[in-house]
C-alpha cells in the first residue's frame, strides 16, 4: 500500500511537546553590536548598511587624525598667512564634524547615511581649505579621490551622486577661478606658475580621477550587493533543503510499517472489518476497512495500544471524533461512526480517501502556481469556516493535514486531524504544553495562550506562503529556534522569493500578523483577499491596511515587541 493511499485523523509522526515554562534561547544573531545590542542582518541591503556604518567609523577617525595632523603641519610651514588661516579654520570645523559623526555611526539603530550629510559639509569645507592652502594641483587633491571613493560606496545613490558633484564642482570652480584670475592662487604648490594649457590639462586630469573614483565605487557597490544577494540566496537554499530533509524524515517515520497487516487486521470494529495498516502515529493507528453488509470502504482509526494509559490521549482521541463528526463540509474528512469495542478500544470510522496530502505535493514540486494555490486556500478556508460555525478551532493546520483527493477529475482538498482541536469553551486538553507544528503555529499558540479561529487563519497564511514561495515561512535549526522565529521574526518578503504581486505581500503580512487583532479575521475573508491579491485587485482600503501592517512589522525584521494577546 503506497503512502498516498492514507487517510489520517492525526499527524502520523509523533507530536512533540514543549513545556511552556522552560525558557528557550533565541537563535544566534548576525550583524554587529552597537549600543543598542546585537543587530540582526535581515537582507543584503541591511548587510551593506551595517558594513557602511563600520566603514564610516574608520573613515571619520582617519579624517579626524588628518585634520589634526594637517593643522600641525600647516602651522610649521611657511605658506600664505591668509590661506593658512582658512586651513586652520576649515580643519577645526572638519575635526569637530568628524567627532560628531562618530557619535552617530556608533549606534546601528540610529545610523542612516542621510544623518551624516549636513555634518559632512564642514568636512568638505576643511578638505577644500587644504586644497586652497597646499594648492589645487598639489598631492592633497589625491585625498579627495579617497573621499569620493568612500562616499560613493554608500547605499543611497542620490547622496553618493550629490557628494561627488559637490566635490568635483567645488574643486573645478576653485581651479577655474585661479585660471581666470578671479581667485588669487595662494597655494604652496601654485598652479598659476604653469602655462595655461598645462593648467587646463592638470585640472582635467584631477576631474577625471574624481570621475573614475566615483564610477569604480558605484560598480564595486553593485558587485558587492549582487555577491551578498547570491550568498543570501545560497543560505536560504540550504535552509530550504534542510527543511525539506526534515519533512522527508518525518514522512519516512510516518510510512514506516505501513501497508502490511497490523495487530487488529481482520478484526471487527462495529460493522467494519479491518484490513491492512494504513498509518501509524504517536497516538493512533489507521486501518483500511470494509463495511460487512453495504461493502462501503472506510478508514478506521484506533487508539494505539498503550496510549490509553494516558487519560489525555483518550480524551483527545474522543475529542477528535466528536469534533470531526460535528462538521458537515465537503472539505472536511467525513466521520461515519465513533465507538468502543468490547475490549474497550475506542475507534473512529472515517471515509476512505485516495490521493496524497499537500505536504507530498510540496515535496514533489516545491512551489505551486498562483491559481492552484488560490484553489487550495479557498477549499481549506471553506472547511475552516464550517468548523468555525461549530465553534471548533483546528489548531494543527499544516500541509500534512490537507489531503487532496480526486473526485470526478476535480481535486478536492479536505481537512484532517482534529486531534488537538478546541471545541467552543471546553478547552484544548494540552495539559499546559505547546502542541502542534511550530512552523505553522500562531504566536499566541506558541505561547500556550488561549486561541480562537484566528490561529487557523495564521496557519492558512503560512501554508499559502509555503506554496507560492517554495520556502517555509519559519524553519529554524531546531524546534526552539523555529518557535523563536514564529514569536519574534517576520519571514522574507514573498515577492523576493517568487513572482507575485505586491498585493500578495500585503495579504500574507496580514495573515501572518503576530497580533491576532491585526490579522484578517476569518479564513473565508482571508481566501477572498488572497484571491483578489493574486490578480493585483485589492481596493485602496485593503492596500492601506496591508501597508500599515508591513510598516509595523517589516518583512524579514525582528519583532521583539510582538504583542501578546
Amino acid at each position: 500500500m503506497s503512502a498516498e493511499d492514507i487517510t489520517r485523523a492525526e499527524p502520523l509522526a509523533p507530536n512533540r511537546k514543549v513545556d511552556a515554562n522552560v525558557p528557550m534561547e533565541p537563535p544566534p544573531s548576525e550583524g554587529s553590536a552597537g549600543r543598542a545590542g546585537p543587530t540582526t542582518v535581515t537582507s543584503p541591503i541591511e548587510a551593506l548598511r551595517l558594513e557602511e556604518m563600520e566603514r564610516s567609523r574608520v573613515f571619520f577617525r582617519v579624517v579626524f587624525a588628518l585634520t589634526i595632523g594637517g593643522i600641525i603641519v600647516a602651522l610649521s610651514s611657511h605658506g600664505d598667512p591668509i590661506a593658512k588661516t582658512v586651513l586652520v579654520a576649515g580643519s577645526a570645523a572638519s575635526a569637530l564634524a568628524a567627532l560628531y559623526i562618530l557619535t552617530v555611526v556608533i549606534d546601528p539603530v540610529r545610523y542612516d547615511q542621510r544623518l551624516i550629510l549636513l555634518p559632512g559639509l564642514p568636512v568638505l569645507f576643511g578638505a577644500m581649505a587644504g586644497v586652497y592652502y597646499w594648492g589645487t594641483v598639489s598631492p592633497v587633491s589625491g585625498m579627495l579621490v579617497f573621499g569620493i571613493y568612500f562616499f560613493s560606496l554608500g547605499s543611497d545613490p542620490r547622496l553618493t551622486i550629490s557628494n561627488y558633484a559637490v566635490i568635483s564642482v567645488t574643486h573645478g570652480l576653485l581651479g577655474l577661478g585661479i585660471l581666470t584670475g578671479l581667485i588669487t592662487d595662494r597655494g604652496l604648490v601654485r598652479m598659476s606658475s604653469l602655462r595655461t594649457i598645462d593648467q587646463v590639462a592638470v585640472m582635467v586630469i584631477v576631474e577625471f580621477l574624481y570621475l573614475v573614483a566615483f564610477v569604480t565605487a558605484r560598480l564595486s557597490q553593485r558587485t558587492t550587493l549582487r555577491a551578498v544577494s547570491s550568498l543570501e540566496k545560497a543560505v536560504r537554499d540550504v535552509a530550504q533543503r534542510e527543511a525539506l530533509l526534515a519533512e522527508a524524515r518525518a514522512e519516512l517515520d510516518r510510512v514506516r510499517e505501513v501497508g502490511g497487516p497490523g495487530k487488529f487486521t481482520e478484526q471487527l470494529m462495529g460493522s467494519y472489518r479491518l484490513g491492512p495498516l494504513l498509518g501509524r502515529g504517536g497516538m493512533g493507528e489507521v486501518y483500511e476497512a470494509l463495511h460487512t453488509t453495504i461493502r462501503r470502504e472506510a478508514a478506521v482509526k484506533l487508539l494505539r495500544p498503550g496510549a490509553d494509559h494516558d487519560p489525555s490521549y483518550l480524551q483527545r482521541f474522543l475529542r477528535e471524533g466528536e469534533a470531526t463528526a460535528r462538521i458537515d463540509s465537503p472539505n472536511v474528512v467525513r466521520v461515519y461512526d465513533v465507538g468502543t469495542t468490547g475490549g474497550a478500544i475506542p475507534y473512529i470510522v472515517m471515509e476512505r480517501l485516495r490521493g496524497h496530502d499537500l505536504a507530498h505535493e510540496l515535496r514533489t514540486r516545491r512551489q505551486l502556481g498562483l491559481g492552484e494555490t488560490r484553489e487550495i486556500v479557498a477549499q481549506v478556508a471553506a472547511g475552516l469556516e464550517a468548523a468555525r460555525k461549530q465553534g471548533i478551532v483546528h489548531r494543527d493546520l499544516k500541509p500534512n493535514n490537507v489531503f487532496c483527493t480526486d473526485l470526478s477529475g476535480t481535486p478536492v482538498y479536505k481537512l484532517l486531524d482534529f486531534g488537538v482541536s478546541k471545541l467552543g469553551d471546553s478547552g484544548t486538553l494540552t495539559g499546559g504544553h505547546i502542541l502542534g507544528t511550530p512552523g505553522y503555529m500562531a504566536p499566541e499558540q506558541a505561547r500556550a495562550e488561549e486561541v480562537d479561529h484566528r490561529a487557523d487563519v495564521y496557519s492558512l497564511a503560512a501554508i499559502a506562503y509555503r506554496a507560492v514561495t517554495g520556502y517555509p515561512a519559519f524553519a529554524g535549526k531546531d524546534l526552539a529556534a523555529t518557535l523563536m522565529q514564529v514569536l519574534n521574526r517576520m519571514p522574507t518578503r514573498p515577492s523576493k522569493l517568487a513572482l507575485v504581486a505586491t498585493d500578495v505581500d500585503r495579504v500574507l503580512a496580514l495573515g501572518l500578523a503576530k497580533d491576532p487583532n491585526d490579522r484578517i479575521q476569518t479564513a473565508i475573508e482571508f481566501a477572498a483577499w488572497f484571491a483578489a491579491a493574486i490578480d493585483a485587485n485589492l481596493d485602496a482600503a485593503q492596500r492601506r491596511r496591508g501597508d500599515e501592517q508591513i510598516a509595523r512589522a517589516p518583512w524579514g525584521a525582528e519583532i521583539p515587541s510582538a504583542v501578546e494577546s
